[in-house]
Protein backbone atom coordinates (compact mmCIF):
# COMPACT_ATOMS: atom_id res chain seq x y z
CA UNK A 1 0.00 0.00 0.00
CA UNK A 2 1.38 3.22 -0.70
CA UNK A 3 0.95 6.01 2.12
CA UNK A 4 -0.27 9.46 1.22
CA UNK A 5 0.00 12.63 2.32
CA UNK A 6 -3.09 14.13 3.94
CA UNK A 7 -5.52 15.94 1.86
CA UNK A 8 -5.27 19.95 1.89
CA UNK A 9 -8.59 21.69 1.44
CA UNK A 10 -9.32 23.69 -1.78
CA UNK A 11 -9.99 27.29 -0.39
CA UNK A 12 -6.95 26.41 1.30
CA UNK A 13 -4.80 25.97 -1.61
CA UNK A 14 -7.09 28.69 -3.74
CA UNK A 15 -5.80 31.06 -0.88
CA UNK A 16 -2.14 30.50 -0.89
CA UNK A 17 -2.46 30.73 -4.95
CA UNK A 18 -4.12 33.90 -4.79
CA UNK A 19 -0.98 35.61 -2.33
CA UNK A 20 1.82 34.16 -4.34
CA UNK A 21 3.83 37.32 -6.25
CA UNK A 22 4.05 37.35 -9.87
CA UNK A 23 7.10 35.03 -10.67
CA UNK A 24 6.13 32.94 -8.37
CA UNK A 25 2.51 32.36 -9.74
CA UNK A 26 3.98 31.90 -13.00
CA UNK A 27 6.45 29.34 -11.78
CA UNK A 28 3.35 27.88 -10.07
CA UNK A 29 1.51 28.11 -13.72
CA UNK A 30 4.42 26.38 -15.57
CA UNK A 31 4.79 23.55 -12.98
CA UNK A 32 1.32 22.67 -12.65
CA UNK A 33 0.78 22.30 -16.79
CA UNK A 34 3.82 19.56 -16.14
CA UNK A 35 1.98 18.40 -13.30
CA UNK A 36 -1.28 17.74 -15.10
CA UNK A 37 0.21 16.52 -18.32
CA UNK A 38 1.79 13.83 -16.68
CA UNK A 39 -1.06 13.41 -14.76
CA UNK A 40 -3.17 13.38 -17.67
CA UNK A 41 -0.40 11.09 -19.98
CA UNK A 42 -0.19 8.52 -16.79
CA UNK A 43 -4.46 8.17 -16.81
CA UNK A 44 -4.20 7.77 -20.65
CA UNK A 45 -1.76 4.50 -20.51
CA UNK A 46 -3.79 3.28 -17.56
CA UNK A 47 -6.86 3.20 -19.63
CA UNK A 48 -4.89 1.72 -22.60
CA UNK A 49 -3.66 -1.17 -20.93
CA UNK A 50 -6.93 -1.78 -19.06
CA UNK A 51 -8.57 -2.23 -22.99
CA UNK A 52 -10.56 0.81 -21.67
CA UNK A 53 -9.83 2.30 -25.16
CA UNK A 54 -10.25 -0.67 -27.60
CA UNK A 55 -13.85 -0.28 -28.88
CA UNK A 56 -12.71 3.70 -29.69
CA UNK A 57 -9.99 2.04 -31.70
CA UNK A 58 -11.93 -0.34 -33.46
CA UNK A 59 -14.46 1.86 -34.55
CA UNK A 60 -12.03 4.12 -36.51
CA UNK A 61 -10.34 1.21 -37.50
CA UNK A 62 -13.49 0.56 -39.36
CA UNK A 63 -14.25 3.71 -40.24
CA UNK A 64 -11.28 3.76 -41.79
CA UNK A 65 -11.24 0.77 -43.95
CA UNK A 66 -15.14 1.92 -45.21
CA UNK A 67 -13.21 5.27 -46.31
CA UNK A 68 -15.48 7.53 -43.62
CA UNK A 69 -12.42 9.27 -42.39
CA UNK A 70 -10.23 12.07 -44.73
CA UNK A 71 -7.01 13.95 -44.23
CA UNK A 72 -6.30 16.86 -42.34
Amino acid sequence: MVATAPSIPLPEIESAVTRLSRGDLGAFRDWFSRFDAEAWDAQFEEDVKAGRLDALADEALADLRAGRCRDL
